[in-house]
Formats: C-alpha cells, sequence, structure tokens
C-alpha cells in the first residue's frame, strides 16, 4: 500500500485538523539556528520527567550494513531502541531487517527516507550525500521510505528523520504539514559513526534527562558501535529509563 502525500491525502484519506494534530502534543520540535549553510537540525527532547534520569534511543540505518554489537546489546538489555531506516539498508541486509523484526518489542522502525537524500533544496552536497533538491522531490523521498516501512511492519511510520539531519527550514513545517513529525535530537552521539568509542561512550554516559540520543546501526567496522553498546549499556546501569518516541504522546 503506497503512502500518497499529494494533495493533502494520506494512504487516500484527506488530512483533518485532528488527523494532523494527533500524537502533536508533546516533545515540541525546536528548530535550533540556522548553520552558516543556511540549513537547521532540529532539537527533540522529551517532556520533563519527575523521577530517574529518561532518555530515548535512536538509531540510523543509513545504507551500510548491521551493526551486531548494538542490536544484541539492546535486545539483551531489553532496552528499547528507535531505529530509522532506509528503504535502501532494508534491501542490503534482509538479515539485519529480519532480527529487528523478531523484537517487536525493542525495536520500533520509523521513516529515513527511501535513498538517503537530505531534505534540503538545492543543488549543495550535504556530507558528500546528494540532496533531494525540490519540495516534489522531498515528498517522495518521505513517501518511499514510509512505504517501505509499511511493507514489513503493517504500519505507517509516524516520525521520519532526513538523512545527514539537517533540513531546509522552509521544508520543516511542509513536512510536519503531510501529517509526518520530524524527528530531531539532541544528543549527536557519534557524528556520523565516525567518533572513536571512548569518546561516544563518554557522551552517552553524559546524557541528560530528557535527551533524544542519536547513532549509527549501519557501522559495524567502525569503533563507534562499540562504544555505543558500552554507552547505553552504563547507561542502564546508572539507573536511567529508557522511553521510545511512539510512547511519547
Amino acid at each position: 500500500m503506497c503512502w500518497t502525500c499529494h494533495g493533502g491525502t494520506i494512504h487516500g484519506e484527506r488530512l483533518t485538523r485532528r488527523r494532523l494534530c494527533q500524537g502533536m502534543l508533546a516533545a515540541p520540535l525546536a528548530m535550533g539556528p540556522v548553520r552558516k549553510d543556511g540549513l537547521v537540525e532540529p532539537v527533540l527532547r522529551l517532556p520533563p520527567g519527575h523521577g530517574p534520569r529518561r532518555v530515548a534511543v535512536t538509531l540510523d540505518a543509513c545504507p551500510g550494513h548491521f551493526d551486531p554489537r548494538i542490536a544484541g546489546l539492546l535486545v539483551a538489555r531489553n532496552i528499547p531502541a528507535t531505529i530509522f531506516i532506509t528503504a535502501v539498508w532494508m534491501r542490503m541486509n534482509p538479515d539485519g531487517l529480519a532480527f529487528f523484526l523478531k523484537y517487536p518489542t525493542v525495536f520500533t522502525l520509523e521513516n529515513h527516507g527511501a535513498r538517503h537524500l537530505p531534505p534540503v533544496l538545492g543543488t549543495q552536497r550535504i556530507y558528500g550525500l546528494e540532496v533531494a533538491g525540490s519540495w516534489p522531490a522531498i515528498e517522495a523521498e518521505i513517501a518511499g521510505g514510509a512505504d517501505a516501512v509499511y511493507k514489513v511492519t503493517g504500519r505507517h511510520p509516524t516520525w521520519y528523520r532526513g538523512a545527514a539531519g539537517l533540513y531546509t527550514p522552509s521544508v520543516v513545517p511542509k513536512i510536519e504539514g503531510l501529517g509526518v513529525r520530524v524527528a530531531g535530537y539532541s544528543l549527536n552521539s557519534d557524528a556520523g559513526a565516525s567518533f572513536p568509542a571512548a569518546l561516544v561512550e563518554a557522551r552517552i554516559k553524559a546524557a541528560r534527562d530528557g535527551d533524544v540520543i542519536e547513532g549509527h546501526i549501519n557501522q559495524p567496522r567502525r569503533a563507534s558501535g562499540a562504544g555505543i553498546a558500552a554507552g547505553l549499556a552504563a547507561l542502564q546501569e546508572s539507573g536511567a529509563q529508557f522511553a521510545r518516541l511512539d510512547e511519547i504522546a
């Protein structure tokens, strides 16, 4: 079943104010400052709590491979995680996808796009990535990613995180106007899986209450994945609680 965004419809249904607002009353998105290149990196935090430190784990499955160091740790410790998954990654990693689907109480799959194209207008490249370039191409990137998630899970994703986590400012409200929540974050743990393990572990261990942690689960040959696993284990042992993005509202 294809997700159709054109003409104000999703799955052929007319968008209503109630449908657009469902699940959007908590965890407000902060656009963050505009960078020198004119892009924004939205910030998302959990609503304030009144108990132990609480964080949300979000991991990007960009084109690449499957990191069992992180996935196995999450299952062994029953730490819920939201996986932002690309259609490209799914095609490349059927065994990894099967692992995610085997543990639905641990992993929630959300939309990271069809081709991993940043939702950026124009012709600039972002970290070497080709960008979507136009609003119709951004719509197609979101729709294609959502359709891929629906085909393997039977549920329509409600969150979208663009490739590289960067957006042209004007497209953020347009994306949310489709009834999609933009998944920012407040703690970038691994800088695109480029940081050494010790630094990644330290950054995660220092997470504050309400942080939405972002990292990568598609680079099993890089040291940063070991740091994510170690940092999350240390967080749990410190008494931190883990929230799902789909539980926020």
